[in-house]
């Protein structure tokens, strides 16, 4: 039986699908790649050699986390797009060190998967209180009511790059509205460097990415009950010099009809893309600029050791 809940969200995937697919440059929202397949397909392109941003956005963390959670003594983290939680580690150690278990509030839109990672952290840090949250971000936080503050909230991983720039204010904004005087925001950025780095990044040699890009058709069939056929669709990851960011698409091989309930059928021309995800870069003027325009300052800023990544403290203004 479906519950209410589970229907409500079809009936948004519903919109945004009609939405994205009914526009001249057919797209698809990238938060519904992450059903518990494709949340464990993007843990494992972490681990790819190709893939630098997780290594790099790490060696951050582990170098600067102590000495900064130490500085800045939170008593929650709130983690948005938390997924599997891994490098949410590095601050909750950092945070035990200091001798205050804390609150740890992971914000995701796969409850399946962020309930097994709830259950691994429960498990492996006694006395942390765990309160894990099913939203998409860029609608609602869905904070639990009375939060201790000071509070850290962390946006990782460069996932504000898959935002719009416009859409990337409004979610800081939205964060900004949550925060009280010394709350924090811990921002992961990709940062701008040679495009064929990046999309060597997006378009592993092993196919992991392109896997992981078809995956969204996987959840609107299961979903939906649409009859995409993923195999018939091919994986391009293409670096947008104007816009400063990595896109990936889903580019259809021949002619396909693609029926979907409660739209009707879908054509695709031959060569014709839908686009899944955009990933913007930044240098940090790009980041003063987004903070400035959310309504924060730019406190802090770390690179790794290349410079191919960042994290950024911000703090309300």
């Amino acid at each position: 039986m479906t519950r209410p809940a589970e229907a409500a969200a079809d009936v948004e995937l519903l919109a945004e699908v009609r939405a994205g697919l009914g526009a001249a440059q057919k797209r698809l929202p990238s938060k519904y790649f992450y059903d518990r397949r494709g949340s464990a397909l993007f843990e494992t392109i972490t681990r790819l050699p190709e893939y630098y941003l997780t290594r790099a956005e790490r060696a951050v963390l582990r170098e600067w986390m102590p000495e900064l959670l130490a500085a800045l003594a939170p008593c929650t983290l709130v983690e948005l797009g938390a997924g599997a939680a891994e490098k949410t580690r590095l601050l909750l150690d950092a945070m035990r060190r200091d001798g205050v278990p804390g609150t740890y509030v992971p914000i995701d839109v796969s409850a399946e998967f962020l309930a097994a990672a709830a259950e691994r952290l429960r498990a492996d840090y006694p006395g942390l209180a765990v309160l894990p949250v099913v939203a998409d971000v860029a609608v609602s936080l869905g904070l639990p009511a009375g939060v201790e503050h000071p509070v850290l909230f962390a946006f990782l991983g460069s996932t504000i790059g898959n935002f719009q720039p416009v859409e990337a204010v409004r979610l800081l904004r939205r964060v900004h509205g949550a925060m009280r005087p010394g709350d924090r925001l811990l921002l992961g950025a990709d940062l701008r460097k040679d495009p064929a780095r990046l999309l060597a990044a997006y378009d592993d040699a092993q196919g992991v990415t392109a896997d992981f890009n078809r995956n969204i058709l996987r959840v609107l069939n299961d979903r939906l009950g649409s009859d995409f056929r993923p195999e018939r669709f091919a994986h391009r990851a293409v670096w947008n010099e104007a816009h400063q960011r990595i896109e990936m698409h889903l580019v259809s091989e021949g002619v396909q009809l693609v029926t979907v309930p409660g739209l009707g059928v879908v054509r695709f021309a031959d060569g014709e893309s839908v686009r899944t995800e955009i990933s913007c870069k930044y240098d940090r003027a790009a980041i003063e600029s987004l903070f400035a325009d959310a309504g924060l300052a730019l406190e802090a800023w770390r690179t790794d050791g290349e410079a191919l990544f960042a994290v950024a403290v911000g703090a309300p203004r």
